[in-house]
């Protein structure tokens, strides 16, 4: 695998951030487009613009696409409910599949896609882009070198404006385009696997279970806020009992500003407990604040700057495919899908307005 230059396909660009997905390959010395696929080209324009990617590189048919380029990885950006579908459809090409966040609309969804990777022979990653931000980094270093000692309860609030304000590389678009699209929107739609809850809580139960070291709640009580005229929520609150206490998760389209901009209240982020301190992690801050027995005056430390290849997933998955080893923390299915059965509990809770035991 030494040297091996990799070929790259970016397949359905549902997600704005297939976009930035595609500048890591751009960029990664090791790496090319090898080819697009939507079937909407002009949602390809973009991308072919900036990259300078050819003609005969722009698909809008992924079996034909697959088939003349036999690219070595393919990312998917599809709608969350489109997610099975599309790895059952590109698994048998023989490429490894690094599917952008949420995991998948279900659980049974999830293990569609697990299967089919598995029964391909090929790899499975799964990205959370919060897993990239040098504050969350650091908390888990921090988690796993003691020094909050166990965590107690994970508290997480996250979002943004709403899908539809900002595009790849974050550029922000209109409220009177945002009104305009926002009726024919994917992300507003159930069937499509809309909502900030499908859109936002597999953050929070993905790196939640990551800063637990595995370990998965046993009830989870959820309720959303979806206002009239809307298919979906735009807020949910959800409880997870752990035998070590209660953790919230709560997720929010329509935060006073973006986080990447300037931080809302709340801040969007992590507050992690620990039997022996506590620690806040917010996105996008330079530094974490942790608060110990020893020292309860909570101080600042600065985030670590991250390196290669663990910077971005691109260059993360690559190293550790050519090195022949699996991905690991939330990229992992392993992990990915404890985070999965939080969210489809959490969904059904919310739905019967009641509290469930955590999905098997």
């Amino acid at each position: 695998m030494a040297g091996r230059r990799w070929r790259i396909a970016g397949i359905n660009f549902d997600h704005m951030h297939m976009g930035d997905l595609l500048r890591e390959v751009d960029e990664h010395p090791d790496a090319e487009i090898a080819a697009i696929c939507d079937v909407q080209p002009e949602r390809m324009s973009a991308a072919i613009g900036s990259f300078g990617i050819g003609r005969d590189r722009v698909f809008t048919d992924v079996a034909t696409c697959l088939a003349r380029t036999r690219p070595d990885l393919v990312i998917l950006c599809p709608a969350t409910a489109d997610h099975a579908a599309a790895v059952e459809a590109v698994a048998p090409y023989g490429a490894d599949i690094l599917v952008e966040k949420p995991f998948a609309a279900s659980l049974e969804d999830a293990d569609r896609m697990i299967a089919a990777t598995k029964a391909a022979g090929v790899r499975l990653a799964i990205n959370w882009p919060l897993a990239w931000y040098p504050p969350h980094v650091t908390a888990k270093r921090l988690i796993d070198e003691g020094a909050i000692g166990d965590v107690l309860e994970v508290h997480f609030y996250d979002g943004n404006r709403g899908p539809l304000y900002h595009l790849a590389d974050k550029v922000e678009v209109s409220d009177a385009e945002v009104h305009r699209q926002k009726p024919g929107s994917w992300w507003y739609k159930r069937a499509s696997g809309g909502g900030s809850l499908l859109d936002y809580l597999g953050y929070g139960a993905t790196l939640g279970t990551w800063f637990m070291n595995g370990r998965a709640p046993l009830s989870v009580t959820s309720t959303v806020d979806r206002p009239a005229g809307l298919e979906v929520d735009e807020h949910s609150i959800t409880v997870l009992r752990y035998e070590t206490g209660l953790s919230k998760l709560e997720t929010r389209w329509g935060t006073f500003t973006d986080p990447w901009v300037m931080q809302p209240q709340p801040k969007c982020g992590f507050v992690i407990v620990g039997s022996e301190g506590t620690l806040s992690s917010y996105d996008f801050e330079h530094h974490v604040h942790l608060q110990t027995r020893q020292h309860p005056a909570i101080h600042p430390m600065p985030v670590h700057d991250l390196v290669a290849p663990h910077r971005r997933p691109v260059e993360y998955v690559l190293s550790r495919w050519r090195a022949g080893l699996d991905v690991e923390g939330p990229l992992s299915p392993a992990l990915s899908r404890i985070g999965q059965r939080i969210v489809d509990t959490a969904r059904r809770s919310a739905d019967e307005g009641r509290t469930l035991e955590l999905l098997p």
